[in-house]
């Protein structure tokens, strides 16, 4: 009889392995950014740099999830199978050739960004070996609780400055600052995978944000990610516009957000938000960071299509 293995294609392997389903938590902020750059820095969208800034983040952030996968399998983590798996844990890939394999997407990713610098200046080098060198890092500082911070900086902060630095080519604070609210659920997305893993963690010796808060904190922790996020959103548009702060505001349109309110909800019930509080893991709630992730992607989706009602809307003003 076939093994799992042997039935399964050698590019639904490496699709696996690379946890497709986080890939949002990295592509979304670079959309973000560029948007921004657009809608915004009113420059012209050049969709070239864009999908290749794309593509780069893609590969570079399946190498992490891969070496992070490996690490974590050598200390004995992440041995349950879960909607996130990867190909390790499925059994599909050894922990050599998902070594190797995050080497070669690592190698691709940053020849793809050497080719950015080339199109778009120096500031690209300066963010790209940032962002490199805390994805091969990361799963030696999330060991040290730092995977939180390192996650908000790397994919939400610098993704966002990234797109926006691809199309522009000039420095500016308001990719970075406008895109904590996306970063702030990037975090839950991990902080939902950690939370799940308390008592694992515990007995590792792995000390994580979750592990340090326990059930409790963690529950109140993941609300302040989820609602923190929206609210934050919500002050860009409207404090500058009613404080009469000399600061840039999101356009109106942006507060299509609200649109997630329900999801958010629904993902605060499953969190146990509405119960007593978990003691320890989210041992009734293994795919809540797989959900989060899709309520992520909602969430930046509509943040960016509300740039570009506002860029419609002004653009057919004149």
């Amino acid at each position: 009889m076939e093994t799992v293995i042997e039935k399964t294609d050698w590019f639904k392997k490496w699709l696996i392995a690379g946890r497709p389903w986080s890939l949002p938590a990295s592509v979304i902020p670079v959309i973000f950014g560029a948007s921004l750059a657009a809608t915004v820095g009113w420059v012209k969208l050049q969709i070239g740099l864009l999908l290749l800034s794309l593509l780069g983040i893609i590969f570079l952030h399946m190498a992490a999830n891969m070496l992070s996968d490996v690490v974590d399998w050598k200390r004995g983590l992440d041995r349950e199978i879960t909607a996130a798996s990867g190909a390790l844990a499925r059994g599909l890939l050894t922990p050599g050739q998902v070594l190797r394999g995050s080497i070669i997407f690592f190698a691709i990713g940053s020849t793809l960004g050497l080719l950015l610098v080339y199109l778009c200046g120096r500031l690209v080098l300066y963010t790209g070996l940032l962002g490199i060198s805390l994805g091969v890092a990361y799963p030696w500082l999330k060991k040290e609780a730092l995977g939180d911070l390192v996650v908000f900086i790397d994919f939400g902060l610098l993704g966002s400055f990234g797109g926006w630095v691809v199309q522009t080519g000039q420095f500016s604070w308001l990719p970075v600052i406008w895109a904590v609210p996306q970063g702030m659920l990037i975090v839950a997305i991990l902080h939902a995978n950690n939370w799940r893993d308390i008592l694992i963690d515990q007995e590792k010796k792995i000390s994580t944000v979750a592990n340090n808060l326990g059930g409790r904190g963690s529950r109140r922790y993941y609300g302040l990610l989820l609602f923190g996020s929206m609210a934050l959103l919500v002050a860009f548009v409207l404090v500058p516009r009613l404080s009469g702060f000399d600061f840039p505001s999101l356009p109106l349109s942006v507060l299509i957000v609200i649109l997630c309110w329900p999801q958010a909800r629904r993902l605060w019930k499953m969190a146990g938000g509405g119960t007593r509080g978990q003691a320890a893991g989210l041992a009734d709630c293994l795919d809540l960071d797989e959900t989060t992730a899709r309520y992520s992607l909602a969430f930046g989706l509509l943040t960016v299509g509300g740039l570009w009602l506002d860029y419609l809307i002004e653009f057919l003003k004149g």
